[in-house]
């Protein structure tokens, strides 16, 4: 067995990460990042505040300007620019 089948890099593990953050990772992936997490604390400090992150973003009750509301802006931006050239 390859050193390589079960160890991944750092920057392997964190793509994974990133992919696990969005329901995107393969079962495998996982099993591997787990194993890096195991010994490597870089990768576990990542993760970790990838997590913190992530549950940031979930509780964030942020109000988005709808479509009229930002063509509506766009507008006035323009017009305003319009006036200073």
């Amino acid at each position: 067995m390859k050193k390589r089948f079960l160890f991944i890099s750092c920057e392997e593990a964190k793509h994974i990460c990133d992919k696990r953050q969005y329901g995107e990772s393969t079962g495998w992936e996982r099993i591997k990042l787990g194993i890096r997490l195991m010994w490597c604390r870089f990768t576990k400090a990542y993760s970790k505040n990838n997590n913190k992150l992530t549950d940031a973003l979930n509780k964030a009750e942020v109000d988005c300007l709808n479509r009229i509301e930002k063509e509506k802006i766009q507008k006035e931006f323009e017009q305003e620019l319009a006036k200073h050239k």
